[in-house]
């Protein structure tokens, strides 16, 4: 089919596109681009941005560019997730703007988010986009998991009048953004080293739990596509036993997504209140790390220790399956907004217990991404590399 030759094409070309990297730590700066320059953009933690500005229309700053502008024209980048469609115009190589968020709820189709966008946006004359989905992409056809949109990529591209329209799963994008993000953009939990040119992993918990990595062949970073959020949840004490227990009432298959997301904090909470006897309250997300960080409610902190813990078990096993000796990068929207709460939290001695793998774990380093839209530096890679230099 056509989109999967087109993810073929697009591995080959990115191979080509790394080759020229150096076997060194995996987010060392890119050679090209410097951040630091006047009109540059300062990094600030994501969940700061996020909490100031998920209402909220932006423009966001970019690097200043002495790049000329593309040939054929602004580039669409696009970021969907289960809850949000981020958006944004790619005028120049690295040369990001109009930035805006848009809930997926307020759209009835995929579609109708990028017209909304585009009109927004001043209705800019786009022939190239390119989209990271929270999703599976194989063949053609996109059904959103833990969203109600289904569309057709070609359809898509037909209606909206794009000469090309590329999509990839969200964490194939955040992938090829780990090799030139900023030292600044991350934020260390814990010890380790990470060994240069090895695999390197990534975990991120927002609506879905998103995994992917990457690893090097032949003098380059190639992405790993992963569905690995699904898998069956696997609790590492009696606590987290419970919980499963509570689970199995309502699902026969319970995947660590179902714990370890936005809508698994709200679960977890739910089975505590249960387990103990206590009325049931459903809060969301955002409620219980009000409720543990700043009221200091006990069932709302139990509810944020077990969501680490479950993701250091998430992470430990995807670094174990791996071999990420390069390290573990956490991205995602739940992670952010805990603040400094996660680096003393139960993640990283979840991380590092695994019995007589331990030294190999605790060797490891674990980094929370900071970058405001580290989605949009992977797909604006995918996307160049797709197109001939000239368009």
């Amino acid at each position: 089919m056509r989109a999967d030759a087109d993810e073929q094409l697009i591995r080959r070309n990115l191979a080509r596109r790394f080759a020229s990297y150096p076997v060194t730590h995996p987010h060392q700066d890119p050679p090209e681009l410097d951040c630091n320059s006047t009109g540059g953009t300062a990094t600030r933690p994501a969940a700061c941005w996020y909490e100031e500005n998920k209402d909220k229309t932006m423009h966001a700053p970019t690097p200043s560019s002495s790049k000329p502008p593309h040939a054929g024209g602004p580039r669409l980048l696009a970021d969907i997730g289960g809850t949000n469609a981020r958006f944004a115009l790619e005028t120049s190589p690295g040369h990001i703007e109009q930035v805006q968020v848009l809930r997926g709820a307020d759209y009835p189709q995929f579609t109708d988010a990028v017209q909304a966008y585009l009109k927004l946006a001043g209705q800019p004359a786009v022939k190239h986009a390119v989209v990271a989905i929270a999703n599976p992409v194989q063949g053609d056809q996109i059904k959103m998991t833990n969203h109600d949109w289904a569309f057709s990529i070609e359809a898509a591209r037909q209606l909206l009048g794009f000469d090309l329209l590329l999509v990839v799963n969200d964490f194939t994008a955040l992938s090829m953004a780990v090799p030139q993000l900023r030292a600044d953009e991350l934020q260390q939990i814990g010890g380790g080293t990470p060994k240069a040119g090895q695999p390197v992993g990534l975990v991120g918990a927002g609506t879905g739990l998103g995994v992917g990595g990457l690893v090097r062949g032949d003098g380059h970073w190639l992405p790993l596509a992963s569905e690995g959020g699904h898998v069956a949840f696997a609790p590492a004490n009696a606590r987290e036993a419970a919980v499963l227990a509570y689970a199995w009432q309502f699902h026969e298959h319970v995947s660590a997504e179902r714990m370890v997301s936005g809508p698994g904090l709200e679960f977890i909470h739910r089975a505590l209140l249960a387990i103990e006897g206590h009325p049931a309250a459903e809060l969301k997300a955002a409620e219980i790390v009000d409720g543990a960080l700043k009221q200091g409610d006990a069932v709302c902190l139990e509810t944020l220790d077990l969501f680490c813990s479950m993701l250091g078990t998430v992470a430990a096993d995807l670094a174990l399956t791996l071999g990420a000796l390069g390290g573990i990068y956490i991205g995602g929207g739940v992670v952010p907004h805990l603040g400094e709460y996660f680096a003393r939290s139960p993640f990283r001695a979840r991380f590092e217990n695994k019995g007589r793998m331990s030294v190999l774990t605790k060797a490891i380093p674990t980094y929370v991404i900071t970058a405001e839209y580290p989605a949009f530096t992977g797909v604006s890679a995918i996307l160049a590399d797709r197109l001939d230099p000239h368009e």
